[in-house]
Formats: structure tokens, sequence, C-alpha cells
């Protein structure tokens, strides 16, 4: 069954609160569980919202500080445990292999599942081996390395059921011209574009710990949704600029500047017990849909245009 949601398992940033657990996002892509940025806890919220850790097929990692990577041992333990007997691509920055090695060998275990490690060294394509989409990281700016994350999906291409209709295409004959690009019903060729339409590829980026920066921009660019840290109100920007990280009205402007269309703010510092004002610093900035996350929530990726 086809199914395109983001899996909100953590909010917190640095320090986890009473409402919030660190960093977990989980992106289900059809066949494909996309794991984002595990903080500690991961693996129990991963039973809490009730998505399976067999179902992870690759992890992001956009760098090592310990809210986004603490979870990695429970959660690669899990899903050897529940015997995932697929590969998992595990990407990440290549300066903290260091890190991805003590982490993925942190205890003693039977590890069978098969990992296939992908460092990051600079902006552009990542192996994404069997995907039906294209991955691509690009660089932030943050006190240690740190890389966004962006999944395309191909334009392809829809068949209009009315035409089909009206021309009598039904059954295998359908599946011809898709291959074939045409067919010849009763003495009359038939095209492909005579029964279809385009269909635009859907698009999702991740952004965590980072300032302003050409990344940012590079990896929203007209996306669908745009998941991006807002750790601070705007009314701490100082603190944002001095530590690395975004505005809730910074990550809007972002999404204007963009074009993205549905926005999704997270990674909420503790400092903030409501996120009343993240929401009012992000309307005035953009215009668009915006969902402040919230552990366990589950935001479904946008309908095709």
């Amino acid at each position: 069954m086809s199914q395109r949601e983001l899996v909100i398992l953590g909010t917190a940033s640095q320090v986890p609160t009473k409402q919030r657990n660190h960093n977990g996002y989980l992106l289900r892509w059809d066949r494909e569980g996309l794991l984002f940025d595990p903080g500690e806890g991961t693996q129990r919220q991963m039973s809490f919202a009730g998505v399976a850790a067999s179902g992870i097929t690759r992890i992001g990692i956009t760098h090592f500080h310990g809210d986004h990577c603490f979870g990695l041992p429970g959660v690669l333990g899990r899903i050897n445990l529940d015997g995932a007997l697929h590969p998992v691509d595990v990407y990440f920055p290549a300066s903290g292999e260091i890190f991805y090695e003590r982490l993925v060998d942190s205890s003693a275990h039977n590890r069978r599942v098969e990992l296939l490690p992908h460092p990051i060294t600079e902006n552009g394509e990542l192996p994404a081996p069997g995907a039906d989409f294209s991955l691509r990281a690009a660089r932030l700016s943050h006190p240690v390395e740190a890389f966004g994350y962006r999944l395309d999906e191909p334009d392809g291409m829809r068949f209009i059921p009315e035409r089909l209709r009206e021309l009598g295409l039904a059954g295998p004959v359908v599946g011809k011209l898709q291959r074939d690009g045409r067919v010849e019903i009763d003495g009359r060729a038939i095209t492909l574009d005579e029964v279809s339409e385009p269909r635009p590829g859907q698009s999702f980026a991740f952004i965590m710990d980072t300032r302003l920066c050409d990344g940012v921009y590079d990896l929203a660019q007209n996306v669908d949704m745009l998941v991006i840290e807002a750790t601070f109100s705007d009314a701490d920007e100082e603190l944002a600029v001095e530590y690395g990280h975004l505005t809730a009205g910074q990550a809007a402007s972002v999404a204007a500047k963009a074009g993205a269309r549905l926005l999704v703010l997270t990674h909420f510092s503790q400092r903030y017990r409501t996120l009343d004002q993240h929401l009012a610093d992000a309307r005035a900035h953009f215009d668009g849909d915006i969902v402040v996350a919230e552990d366990l929530m589950r935001i479904p990726v946008p309908p095709r245009l």
C-alpha cells in the first residue's frame, strides 16, 4: 500500500522535556522508511507511534551532537531483533565517522542486519540503491559539520480516465500503450500524450541545526514538505546566531522565499513551555500551511499539485 507521511518521534533540542522527546523523524515513503536524526529514546517513541523498526530502510544523520544520534544504537539493535533481512543505508557527515563507528558498536551484540555506510564529504547526490527517488545532501552552518537532506521523486505521467473511456481503452491495451507509447485501435494510432498528463514528483527536505546559509535555501527550493528546525523564537535571535540555529521566523522566511508548500517547525529549546509565539513568528513570514510539530504526530506529505 502506498503511504507517504512523516511520523514525528521527538521534537526537543538538546534537553528533552516532559512533553518532548529528543529528535526523531520517520518518513514513510511507499515501501521505504527513512529515519532522520534518531535521538535518545527513539526506539521507545516508535513503539508509542506504532511503527516498526523493521520498516526502516535508510537512516540519515545531519550531525553528531547527541540529541541527533544517541538513539542510533537502540534503533539498530531493534532492527536486528525484529529480524529485518534487508540492508540499511546510513548517511552521515564523513568528519564524524569515528562517532558513527562507536555508536553502531557501542555494546555487545550479534549484528545480523547489513549496514551500508555512506559518509558525506560534499554537497550533491547520495547513493540510494533500489530507490525510486533521488537523495542529496547540502552543507549547513553549525559549530560541527552538518548536512541537510532532500528527497525528490522523478516527474512522471498519469492516465486521464475520461480520455481512456472515450477512446474505448481498457485492460492489457492500456499497459501496452504505457510501455510502447502508442497503440493502434481499429486502424487509428493513439499516442500516450493523448490520454495522459504530467504527474509532478513529490519532494521532501529535512534541515536541522543550522544558521541561515546557501544550503538551507538550496534544500528548501519548491519542496512539498519542508521539515526545519526552529529552536528559538524571534525574540532570541542573538542566541540562535551564537549557537548555530534558526528562529521560527527565519525558518518561515526560508519557506516563503523558497516556495515551499508545507512548513513543519520542530527542534524546540526546553526554555519554551508553549509554542504559540513560534507559530505567531512563523505566520508573520509565511502564509502557507504551517505545522508546529508535536511528538507522535503524523503528517501526510501534501497531495500532488
